[in-house]
């Protein structure tokens, strides 16, 4: 199985677009794709319905794809918080045999984590054991900011010390006003103090942009066959 879970240090790194951006790509290669949300919060109201932001953000690129949430919150806080304040505790059992269905639906399951691995999401848990338990690995988002190479290492030392596995980390949103000096910096030095790898590095998409734009950016900024550990044909040609 090609799944994932993609992760970072915090919420405005970009793992929304990442994920739709790997999963439409993975689509485009023929590869049957799924986008699973465990935790949804920040969900939106309309017409008397909640929706996920995230989601209905991924359907955006290519309504193709399957996606799923296990918990969806209004409040924009932390998922155990969140489920306190909404009265609906999270169940971890239940995320995981969803994951199970979901990743047995096709060839590629992506996970969209909401928050870091520290995030507590229910009574003595936090992601970090969730992930750990659903025996995926994980892909890290960063984007290149002043305090990028102190949060992303906390993130990694995090995931090392529980034992997950580690796929890479890739730097997403770089603009052209970007310092080269900190764009050159945040990968050497991750890869430095972590043996992790840097496996993309994605440009900054300006205005509206397609989702051909979205693929073409992934396949010419990402090691695709690294991220999901395995040859793909097409890109061999």
């Amino acid at each position: 199985m090609l799944n994932l879970y993609i992760t970072s240090s915090n919420r405005k790194e970009g793992k929304t677009f990442l994920t739709a951006g790997l999963a439409a790509t993975m689509q485009s290669l023929g590869y049957s794709t799924s986008v699973y949300k465990p935790i949804q919060t920040a969900g939106i109201e309309r017409n008397g319905f909640m929706q996920s932001p995230d989601l209905t953000y991924v359907k955006t690129i290519d309504p193709y794809i399957n996606t799923h949430f296990s918990y969806l919150f209004k409040s924009n806080l932390e998922p155990l918080i969140a489920s306190e304040l909404e009265n609906e505790p999270i169940e971890i059992e239940l995320i995981l045999k969803e994951y199970a269905k979901i990743s047995a639906m096709g060839d590629s399951t992506i996970l969209d984590g909401d928050g870091g691995l520290l995030s507590p999401i229910a009574p003595a848990v936090q992601t970090a054991d969730l992930v750990k338990k659903l025996q995926i690995p994980l892909l890290f988002v960063v984007t290149p900011r002043e305090d990028s190479i102190n949060d992303t290492l906390l993130s990694i030392y995090t995931a090392q010390e529980k034992g997950l596995d580690i796929r890479g980390v890739v730097i997403n949103n770089i603009t052209d006003d970007c310092p080269k000096h900190l764009l050159n910096a945040i990968p050497r030095v991750i890869e430095e103090y972590t043996n992790v790898k840097i496996l993309g590095l994605i440009s900054h998409l300006e205005g509206k942009f397609s989702p051909e734009d979205l693929i073409t950016g992934i396949l010419n900024g990402v090691d695709i066959e690294s991220i999901f550990n395995v040859k793909i044909e097409k890109l061999e040609l």
